[in-house]
This record gives structure tokens, sequence and C-alpha cells, in this order.
């Protein structure tokens, strides 16, 4: 088994919501290769939070992490029982969760299945790859970086990477032409304009760390819940450096709507993690994510 690809992870969402009715499925846009970007809900519609994934196509075990957390609590939902002493059902009525499990899907199939996934995209990326395996490809299927093109400092990023030589579509680190470019990033912009989150964490790997500032606008609480995230998950709280920096979901939302966002960069290794981390993972996240839904 080589990744949680996009069958794997439609079934997954499809028996997810068979089973429990009560979540809201629809799709908020499509990639390049027209593959749906999924949206679930669980709970109210009144300021929930939202959890985003697979924004690189290497990172897709943070698909899988959310979606294992979506089962885990639609359940407890469904039977009125607690997670760890807390009353699931009683605080998704007050304030839901979102969760946009694969921002990237494309990327992700590059990554897992090669460059023939990609359609008209494939002779690209081979000629991008030098028709090496796509196992690190982490771009959409045009080679630009989703989590480098949403319009947060997006300028001057976009000059540092060329400066580092990323001029062009690439596998990693080019911002596109111009800010939110791509239809993946539209998505997700649109999603927050037309839903009032009260804030978002985006789920990205690996490292364990948790990254919570950004500029003048982060909300003096932030760091407050950060420190929290840290202390349920053994996480360290950094802030990212160099090209990390600016053109991120996480950075445009608290830039955009003055409102706490989070970055979790999960497990520890050499990307993409095997799927069977997330044995490890999950557990060492399930308090962090349970304290994300209900704070």
């Amino acid at each position: 088994m080589l990744g949680f690809d996009e069958k794997m992870r439609e079934t997954f969402i499809n028996n997810l919501c068979q089973k429990y009715p009560f979540i809201e499925c629809k799709t908020i846009g499509e990639s390049l290769c027209e593959r749906g970007i999924r949206c679930l809900k669980i709970g109210s519609s009144n300021d929930p939070v939202l959890f985003a994934s697979a924004f690189h196509g290497m990172e897709w075990l943070t698909s899988l992490l959310i979606l294992i957390f979506a089962n885990q609590i639609s359940e407890a939902y469904h039977k009125n029982s607690d997670i760890s002493g807390i009353k699931i059902k009683e605080n998704l009525k007050q304030h839901g969760l979102m969760l946009v499990p694969c921002v990237n899907p494309d990327g992700v199939e590059v990554s897992i299945n090669g460059a023939q996934t990609a359609g008209p995209y494939e002779s690209l990326i081979n000629q991008i790859m030098d028709n090496k395996p796509t196992t690190s490809w982490q771009a959409n299927a045009r080679g630009v970086d989703i989590n480098h093109n949403f319009n947060a400092n997006w300028y001057e990023l976009h000059n540092l990477e060329a400066e580092k030589g990323i001029s062009g579509p690439a596998p990693t680190r080019y911002g596109g032409p111009f800010p939110e470019s791509e239809p993946e990033t539209k998505a997700l912009v649109n999603l927050c304009q037309n839903v009032n989150f009260r804030y978002v964490v985006a789920f990205h790997s690996q490292g364990e760390e948790i990254y919570w500032d950004y500029g003048k606008n982060t909300p003096e609480i932030s760091k407050t819940i950060g420190q929290q995230m840290a202390a349920l998950s053994g996480y360290t709280l950094s802030a990212p450096k160099g090209l990390a920096i600016g053109g991120g979901f996480k950075d445009w939302f608290i830039e955009k709507f003055a409102k706490p966002g989070f970055t979790v960069e999960i497990g520890k290794g050499k990307n993409p993690l095997p799927l069977s981390d997330i044995n490890k993972i999950y557990p060492q996240l399930k308090d962090m994510l349970l304290y994300c839904v209900t704070i």
C-alpha cells in the first residue's frame, strides 16, 4: 500500500457520510484535473472551526488523520457519548466542525500514483522531475505550491523564491504567477469568505511543531491556544523561517480576518511519512484535536 490516495479517501468519506447522515458533505471546488475538493460539516453552522489538510501532495497522511478524528467524533455524536470526558454532541451543537480533508487532490495522486494521474499535466511533471519518481511531489498538477499561493506577503515571498532559483513550476515552493492563481487556493478562500470560522487549523507534515503567529493581526489569544495545543500534543510551539513565512493558508486567514490560525506539522521523520505512522500520531494528537473543536 503506497499511501492514502483518492480512492481510499473517497471510500472513507462516502462510508462516513452514509453511516452518519447528519454529516453534511459538499464539494467546494475542483482541482486543475477536475477532482472534487470535498468539505464535511459536523454539528452547528454557528462559528465553526475549520480543519484543512493535504495542501502538499506528499503530506497525504494529514488527510487520514482528520478523517479518523471525524469518524470518532461522529460516533460519539451519534451515541451521545463522551470522548476524554468531553460531551461531543453538546459541544458540536453550539459550534460545529468543518473539514477539508484534501486541499490538493491532484498533488496527492501525483505523489502516490505518479505523473500519469495528472492528465494534461503529465508531460510537465515528467519534465520538472526529469522522469524521476514523484514520491516527493508537493505542488498541484501544474507545479504551484498551494501553501505559497495565498495572498499573504505573496510578492515578497515570490521575490525570495526567485532569489533561491525558484522562478517557475516546481515540485515545491513555487507560489504561482500571482496570488490565488490556483483553483485549489480559490476554493479554500471562497469557503472562508462565506463561512464565519472562529479559527482554522491547517495540517502539514512533518516536525511535531505548531505555528500560531503571523503579523500584526494575530490575536492575543492565539498564543494561549497554541500553548495549550502544544501541551496536549507534546509538540513544540515554533515560528517558521525563510521560505516558510508568508503565502500560507493560516497566514492569509490571520491577516484577512484577524482571527486565530494554526499550522500543525504532524509526525517526525522524512516525508512522505509511512501510513503506519498514523498508529502513533493519532493517539498523540486526539486530545489536542478535541481541544481545538471544543474551546
